[in-house]
This record gives structure tokens, C-alpha cells and sequence, in this order.
């Protein structure tokens, strides 16, 4: 069976990663980036960390409106599926590159496989919530991380060919975190010391192009008591520039750095305090590596990590950021709502089945 692989940002080399060394075992597995990351320090690097193979077509769609960037990866996404007229498509999460990935394929009238089907914000403002629902409903075979996913698309009129087969992060982190222990030096590169620091990241539109939005985060984490370690996305760089709000990062308990390697973030995830984010895979990932987490949103889809008492919503809002962080505890039951760790064999068995008819 021949298979392409769209990815093009961060989270989907990570998930990626574990998915394609499984599909190769038995298939053929042709891999595109899209090029939506483009930085080295956001896309080169998780190749050479996670061990995943080369992408055979680079597109390099880069950045650009929201329009203009899938239109470039759907005409380029489009013209390799008929040259190479793959078996089916496979898709993950909910970016620009998830949409145009199945949008192209479904056009050609070839299978389309979503992983992490079925994750739902109900906020519609979100590109991210466009996507992954007009994903959902072109799909052919769907893979929800969780059983509130899978409720989602009930909800919606999707029942069919859809597989709950846990969380592909989950195989992920529970992968490399042994590699990241022995590899990683980031807390002796930062002068820091286990769980006597945060982590915080902000690279959602809405924030980072919130003039309001970015200072009330940063003044938030300035007023933390502990050191925060914050990758800073160079989105945000971009627009702090713009603003002139640069100063906000030379507050004294902040130490700004570039964007980290999945190996030193999740070490640096793994080893904090606390984790403060807009992001939806940090959410996730500070869950399984049982790290109370603030999220930096009115919404999640990770629904599940805020029912079990590890994440907090707080908004883009200074007092709620600081309220939240404060009555941060470490809940003593956590459930393994994301999988076992076996989600990449599930799925390639579940493709096999579907392909076989």
C-alpha cells in the first residue's frame, strides 16, 4: 500500500514520528511538507531528533493569509497526489496543511485518514476549529485520541469507519522521554533546577496578534514566583516588535530563548513547576507527563485534562492568569484517558482493514 504523509508544522512531526516508523514496517510511505514551518528551529531539527525520514516533496509554502497559504499547499498537494497516485491520504490535527492535505485528496476521490479526529473548541473564530471540522467531514477513515472526540462526531453524523485508538502524542512522549533524559541538557544550559521553574509558550493568532491579548500574558507571567522559561514563537517576536512591547520580556524572572527542540522541550516540559500555554500539544503533553498546566484560552479541546483537575482555562487575562497558576495543585488521580502507547500500530491495522474492504 502507498500512503502519503502530509505534515508541515511542529506537533505533526512529532505525532508523525511514531506513525511512520510503523507504516513502514510493511508499506510504502511517501511524505510531504508543506512547508508551513519553515524556521530551522521549527521544522529541521524534530526531523533529526525523531528520527524521521526526509520528506520526499518539500512544497515551501511558507507563511502568508490563511487563504493564500492553503491555496499554495492545496495547487501543490494536488498536482503530486496525480503524479503519484497514492492509496490513501493521511492527515494529522487541524493546520492549514491538515485542510489542503484532505481537501486535495478528497477532490481526487482517494481515502482520506484523520488522526486526532473529532477534537472540537465550539469556538469557530479559531482557524484551527474550521479546519478540523471540515477535515472531519471529508475523511474516509477517522481517528479520535479520545472517547469525548468520538462523541463529537456522533453529535455531528459521523459514525462510520471511526476508530477511538488513543492519543499518537501519547506514543510520542512515552518514546523519547528516556532519550530526552539522557540527551537533553537544557536545565544545567539555563542554570535551573527540577520543578523550581515554569514553561510557557504563546503562538495562537488570537493572542499573538492581540496587542491586549500578548501584554496581558506577559505581564501575568512577569508577576509569577518562579522563573519562566519561555520559547519565544517568532510570531510573537514579530508582533512584540511591532507594538514596541519588547520591554515586556525583560522582566527579571524571564528567560526568553529561541524555539527549543522536541528533545529539550520535553524535558523542559517534564522537569517544571507548572506549564502556562495557549498551545493544544503542550496541554496535552504537560498532562502525560503529570505537569498542572495553565491554559492561556477561554477554550480547550483537551477537555479531558481540565475534568481530571490538571489544567485550568484562564484566558488572555492578567488576574485570571495569576488566580489560576495560584490554586495550581497536583491532583492525585490521573487517568490514561490519551492510550496506552500503542496508538501507531492500531492505526495502521485499522487502515489495512479499511483498504482490504
Amino acid at each position: 500500500m502507498k500512503i502519503a504523509t502530509v505534515v508541515g508544522a511542529r506537533p505533526q512531526f512529532v505525532k508523525a514520528a511514531p506513525l511512520s516508523r510503523a507504516i513502514r514496517q510493511h508499506h510504502q510511505e511517501l511524505l510531504i511538507h508543506t512547508g508551513q514551518h519553515y524556521d530551522p528551529s521549527l521544522s529541521d531539527v524534530f526531523f533529526q531528533e525523531l528520527g524521521l525520514p526526509a520528506p520526499d516533496i518539500e512544497l515551501g509554502a511558507g507563511s502568508g493569509s490563511h487563504g493564500s497559504q492553503t491555496a499554495r499547499m492545496l495547487a501543490g498537494i494536488e498536482e503530486v497526489l496525480i503524479r503519484e497516485t497514492p492509496d490513501l491520504v493521511l492527515v494529522y490535527g487541524d493546520t492549514n496543511s491538515t485542510l489542503a492535505g484532505s481537501l486535495a485528496a478528497a477532490k481526487l476521490h482517494i481515502p482520506v485518514a484523520h488522526v486526532e479526529a473529532g477534537l472540537r473548541s465550539f469556538n469557530r473564530r479559531m482557524p484551527e476549529e474550521t479546519n478540523r471540522v471540515l477535515t472531519d467531514h471529508m475523511s474516509s477513515i477517522l481517528f479520535c485520541p479520545t472517547d469525548d472526540a468520538a462523541a463529537n462526531l456522533r453529535r455531528e453524523g459521523i459514525s462510520k469507519h471511526v476508530h477511538m485508538v488513543g492519543d499518537i502524542m501519547c506514543d510520542a512522549v512515552l518514546a523519547f522521554r528516556p532519550i530526552a533524559g539522557k540527551q537533553s541538557t537544557i536545565l544545567s544550559r539555563l542554570g535551573l533546577s527540577p520543578k523550581r521553574y515554569n514553561v510557557a509558550t504563546v503562538h495562537r493568532n488570537e493572542n499573538t496578534d492581540s496587542e491586549s491579548n500578548l501584554r496581558h500574558i506577559l505581564t501575568a507571567l512577569a508577576r509569577l514566583d518562579r522563573p519562566v522559561v519561555l520559547p519565544l514563537h517568532p510570531r510573537a517576536r514579530f508582533f512584540l516588535r511591532k507594538w514596541t512591547m519588547e520591554s515586556l520580556l525583560e522582566a527579571s524572572n524571564l528567560i526568553v530563548t529561541e524555539p527549543l527542540s522536541y528533545l529539550d522541550m520535553l524535558h523542559l516540559t517534564g522537569n517544571a513547576h507548572a506549564v502556562l500555554t495557549d498551545s493544544g500539544g503542550l496541554q496535552k503533553e504537560a498532562y502525560l507527563l503529570r505537569v498542572p498546566c495553565v491554559t492561556m484560552r477561554r477554550e480547550t479541546e483537551w477537555v479531558e485534562t481540565v475534568a481530571h483537575g490538571w489544567n485550568r482555562l484562564a484566558a488572555a487575562d492578567t488576574n485570571r492568569i495569576w488566580e489560576a497558576y495560584s490554586s495550581l495543585n497536583t491532583p492525585e488521580h490521573h487517568p490514561s484517558v490519551f492510550g496506552d502507547g500503542r496508538t501507531a500500530p492500531r492505526i495502521c491495522h485499522a487502515i489495512e482493514q479499511y483498504m482490504e474492504g
